[in-house]
């Protein structure tokens, strides 16, 4: 693990232009840095899935494909628990407002399960008060 010499974790930060062609530097910066944090590459598969959704979400949703707004990425590792917190500059959303994408109503959405998805993968999900905000928990 990468630490200070105060023994604070090193935060890793990846500042994207809200331009879904950037999505491909997500993967890029996660394959990078798990030569520091040897994550399995199951849990990595699962990361960059939940990742990926959030960062979709905060491009198209919250900053509406504005591409002088950004989505800003940042990590740490910490006791095998890695928290991402991504970020973007948008409105916010409330999150319990969501459908359920496995009511039988949403099934057959083309869309709606970002957010299932990063719950089903992380072992925590939460947004901060704004709705702008997600941080994962994940044990590696």
């Amino acid at each position: 693990m990468a630490t200070r010499s105060d023994h604070t974790p090193v935060e890793y930060r990846l500042v994207l232009e809200s331009d879904t062609k950037n999505i491909h530097k997500v993967e890029d910066f996660f394959i990078h840095l798990n030569d520091l944090f040897k994550i399995t590459e199951e849990k990595l598969h699962a990361l960059l899935v939940a990742v990926t959704e959030a960062v979709n979400n905060g491009m198209i949703h919250g900053n509406k494909n504005d591409k002088s707004k950004h989505v800003i990425i940042t990590c740490t590792l910490e006791r095998k628990v890695l928290t991402v917190t991504i970020t973007d500059e948008g409105g916010g959303f409330v999150p319990d407002a969501l459908p359920n994408p496995l009511h039988d109503e949403n099934l057959l959405r083309a869309g709606g399960r970002g957010v299932f998805l990063m719950k089903t993968l992380m072992e925590s999900v939460t947004f901060n008060e704004q709705g702008n905000q997600v941080t994962m928990k994940l044990r590696v």
